[in-house]
C-alpha cells in the first residue's frame, strides 16, 4: 500500500521557518542561550525530517545548518550574540555570490535548483529571475548588517522573523508576472 506524503510546499516551509520561529520563541522565554541552543537542536531535526520526508536535503537548508550549528556555538561558548546574527549576511552574500557567478558564466543557477517549480519558463525567465534574486539577496546581506548595527538584539530578532519573511513572501510574489510573461505555466501548478 503506498503511503501518502504531506505536501512537499508545507513541509519546506515549515523546516525553512520553524527552526527560526522556535529561536524567536525561546530566545523570549528562555534567554540567548537557551533559545541558541534550541534553534540549533530544531535545525538539526529539520534537516533529519527533510532527508527522511522529502528524500532530501535543499542545499539553503544545508547551509543554514552549518552556519547555524557553527555560529550557534560561537554564541554559547562566548556568550555573545553577534555570532548568530552573522548568520543571515553569510547566507545572503553566499546565494547573491552564487547567483551573480552563474549569471556571469551564462547559467542561470536558479534553473538547476527550482526546474520543477516553474515549468515552461524560457531562458530569458531564468536569467531574470536568478538576477533578481541576487540583487534581492545582495540588499539582503546589506540590510541585514546595518539593522546588526543599529538595532538592539530584541529588535533585530522581531525584524529577521517577522519583516524578512514577510519581504521574501512579496518578493517571490512581485515576480509572478514576469515569471507569467517568460512562459511560466500555472496550470500544471495547480491540483485538480
Amino acid at each position: 500500500m503506498a503511503e501518502t506524503k504531506p505536501t512537499h510546499g508545507t513541509l519546506s516551509l515549515a523546516l525553512d521557518f520553524g527552526p527560526l520561529l522556535a529561536f524567536f520563541l525561546s530566545y523570549k522565554f528562555l534567554g540567548m542561550i537557551a533559545g541558541t541552543a534550541v534553534f540549533m537542536a530544531t535545525i538539526a531535526i529539520a534537516v533529519i525530517v527533510s532527508k527522511v520526508k522529502l528524500g532530501k536535503v535543499s542545499p539553503m537548508l544545508w547551509l543554514s545548518a552549518m552556519l547555524v550549528l557553527f555560529f550557534g556555538s560561537l554564541t554559547i561558548y562566548f556568550r555573545d550574540e553577534k555570532f548568530i546574527q552573522l548568520k543571515p549576511t553569510i547566507i545572503y552574500s553566499f546565494f547573491a555570490l552564487m547567483l551573480f557567478a552563474g549569471l556571469v558564466r551564462g547559467k542561470p543557477l536558479l534553473k538547476y535548483l527550482l526546474q520543477a517549480a516553474y515549468d515552461g519558463l524560457t531562458e530569458e525567465g531564468w536569467r531574470k529571475l536568478s538576477r533578481n534574486w541576487a540583487f534581492f539577496f545582495l540588499f539582503m546581506a546589506i540590510a541585514n548588517e546595518a539593522m546588526r548595527a543599529a538595532l538592539t538584539f530584541d529588535t533585530w530578532l522581531a525584524i529577521k522573523v517577522w519583516g524578512v519573511t514577510s519581504v521574501s513572501v512579496f518578493f517571490a510574489a512581485a515576480k509572478i508576472p514576469m515569471l507569467i510573461r517568460h512562459g511560466l505555466d500555472l496550470g500544471g501548478q495547480v491540483a485538480a
